[in-house]
């Protein structure tokens, strides 16, 4: 039995369907993330993000990670 629950996006707002039951289906599904940025992410959010913010914070750790780091070393 498929299980699926209604969020909002503790990020955003925005509303969507998490699909705990069906992962293959989710909204979630096929964005893969590091270790460094599923820490990075967790450290800010306890639940579920939208693909959006999943995408966007995806982003955002890489420019982040750009900025601050080169080679392991920081600026």
């Amino acid at each position: 039995m498929c299980k699926h629950e209604q969020k909002t996006c503790p990020r955003c707002q925005a509303p969507f369907e998490c699909k705990v039951g069906d992962v293959m289906h989710c909204q979630c599904y096929g964005i893969n993330f590091t270790p460094d940025e599923k820490s990075f992410i967790e450290e800010r959010y306890t639940d579920c993000l939208c693909r959006n913010c999943l995408l966007e914070l995806k982003q955002k750790y890489t420019l982040f990670k750009e900025k601050y780091f080169i080679n392991g070393n920081t600026r």
